[in-house]
C-alpha cells in the first residue's frame, strides 16, 4: 500500500451543514491536541469525533487513521521550538536548540512519547532539521557528516525526554538504577561496585551538557575537509 503524506494532501472541504463548525483536519489535530494535554491524557478518533460533534467515519476524509493523526499533531507541538533565539557561538545555538527541543517535548509526558514512537516529518521537524543542518555546516562538518548527525542528535533528545516522560528520574537516588546498582553484589559485578558512586553522580543538567558535547566532539571529529 503506497504511503499517504499528510502533510502533502490538500484540505477537504467540509460538507458539514452550517449550523455545525465546519470539520477541518486543522480542528482534527486540535481537538487530538488538547486531548492528550488533558488530565487523562487519553487521545482516540472516537472521542475527538464525539468532541466535534460527528461520527468516526468523518475523520477519515482528513486523515487516515491514527498514526496519521499523531503526526500531525508531534509536527504541531513541535512548533514551539526556538531554532534562532539562543545567541553567541554555532555551539550555544545548537545547544540553545537541543534545549529547546527537549524542553518542548518534556512539557507534558504525552508529547515525550509521541515523539519516541513517531517520525518527526512535518513542516517544523523539516524547520529543525534545515536549522541543525545550518548550525552544523557554520562549524565546518561536511553536509555528509551532517546529514546523519541531525539524526542522531534529534534521536537523543527524543530518548532523553521519554526516557523521563512518567515524571521520574531513573538515575534518582531512589529510583531503578540507584536499586539495580546497590543490590548488585561486588563479586560479580566488580567494575560497577567500584564505580557506583560515578555512575550515580551529575545532575540532569550536568549530564545532558556531556552527552551533548560528546555528540558535538564526535561529529567534528568526523567532518571532512
Amino acid at each position: 500500500m503506497p504511503h499517504h503524506d499528510p502533510f502533502g494532501a490538500s484540505e477537504v472541504e467540509s460538507r458539514r451543514r452550517a449550523a455545525k463548525p465546519l470539520l477541518s483536519r486543522d480542528a482534527i489535530v486540535e481537538e487530538a491536541l488538547r486531548q492528550i494535554t488533558s488530565e487523562d491524557g487519553a487521545m482516540s478518533l472516537r472521542k475527538i469525533a464525539k468532541a466535534l460533534d460527528t461520527g468516526p467515519a468523518s475523520l477519515y476524509a482528513h486523515v487516515n487513521d491514527m498514526s496519521e493523526l499523531q503526526a500531525l499533531v508531534l509536527d504541531r507541538v513541535l512548533e514551539a521550538v526556538k531554532v534562532d533565539e539562543a545567541e553567541g557561538s554555532w555551539r550555544d545555538r545548537l545547544e540553545g536548540l537541543l534545549r529547546s527541543y527537549i524542553g518542548v517535548l518534556m512539557t507534558r509526558p504525552a508529547f515525550a512519547l509521541m515523539a519516541f514512537r513517531t517520525t518527526a516529518v512535518g513542516p517544523n521537524a523539516l524547520r529543525i532539521a534545515e536549522a541543525l543542518l545550518e548550525l552544523l555546516a557554520e562549524a565546518g562538518v561536511d553536509q555528509a557528516n551532517a546529514a546523519w548527525a541531525i539524526d542522531m542528535l534529534t534521536m537523543f533528545v527524543t530518548a532523553v525526554a521519554a526516557e523521563h516522560a512518567q515524571d521520574s528520574d531513573p538515575g534518582a537516588p531512589d529510583g531503578p538504577v540507584a536499586h539495580a546498582i546497590n543490590r548488585a553484589p561486588a563479586d560479580r559485578y566488580p567494575r560497577i561496585h567500584a564505580a557506583r558512586n560515578e555512575i550515580m553522580s551529575g545532575t540532569g543538567e550536568e549530564r545532558f551538557a556531556w552527552s551533548v558535547d560528546v555528540l558535538v566532539r564526535g561529529i567534528l571529529s568526523r567532518a571532512q575537509p
